[in-house]
């Protein structure tokens, strides 16, 4: 039976195998959630971008709409005071028809000419818009394509995920915690989220930093924890590595 850093030994070294099979699902799906993520994000800006276009393409044919509107009602209050002069007493009356058939003869004009330069923004506008849902459909069509992608992955590796993740908490469970959280912080500071790594031949596994002799002779005795001295990973070796790959995989 093994002493007790041994099986502590045996215990993180499993853990380790775990997560790196993990790792390896986690590398499998790369940046694709990441990408997702962001292309959503730039879809929402673009149909946001797109909506605003058309509220301002709406506002402009509103206010193009009240323009005619007031173009009939001067008209109307043209016709009115030109029938008016018709009957006038004196020229003071003919007069003051004569400034406000003159004043509506204007706003008619300012009228007709804000029209045109909304219908020049609306035109403006529309070419604007027909873009920007360019940009959306094609934005669909990449986040489409992204999705699909990564659904896939998904599909593939959610069961050995699920299980993995299963096999983790069984196998965190029997470290005991400071050497747990030792070891989470290892992780948490390498790149490839080695913690435990098995020696190279006269190297660790990890940095590939030579090891003395000595510490090879105490690493088959396994009677404590070694770490490396150059990257601070916990040193097993090989062949302790390989017994604990070869009995997961015969629980397998």
């Amino acid at each position: 039976m093994d002493n007790p850093v041994a099986e502590r030994l045996r215990a993180l070294t499993r853990l380790q195998v775990l997560d790196s099979k993990l790792d390896e699902i986690h590398r499998l799906r790369g940046s694709l959630p990441e990408e997702v993520s962001d292309l959503e994000d730039d879809l929402e800006g673009l149909i946001t971008r797109r909506n605003r276009i058309e509220d301002e393409i709406k506002r402009l044919n509103d206010e193009i709409n009240a323009k005619k509107n007031k173009i009939e009602e001067f008209g109307a209050q043209i016709k009115k005071y030109e029938e008016q002069q018709m009957n006038v007493k004196n020229n003071r009356e003919y007069e003051a028809l004569r400034k406000e058939i003159e004043y509506a003869n204007l706003e008619i004009l300012t009228s007709e000419k804000k029209i045109r330069q909304f219908l020049e923004q609306i035109e403006q506008k529309e070419e604007l818009l027909e873009r920007t849902q360019h940009k959306v459909d094609d934005k669909k069509r990449e986040l489409e394509e992204k999705q699909k992608e990564l659904e896939r992955i998904v599909d593939d590796t959610q069961k050995e995920e699920e299980n993995l993740l299963k096999a983790i908490e069984e196998a965190s469970a029997k470290v005991e915690e400071r050497y747990l959280q030792g070891y989470r912080k290892i992780r948490m500071n390498m790149r490839n989220g080695l913690a435990v790594v098995m020696t190279d031949r006269d190297a660790c596994g990890g940095c590939f930093s030579i090891i003395p002799p000595q510490v090879h002779i105490e690493l088959k005795q396994r009677r404590r924890l070694i770490h490396c001295e150059n990257c601070g990973r916990i040193l097993v070796d090989h062949s302790f590595f390989d017994e604990v790959e070869e009995a997961m995989a015969q629980e397998a």
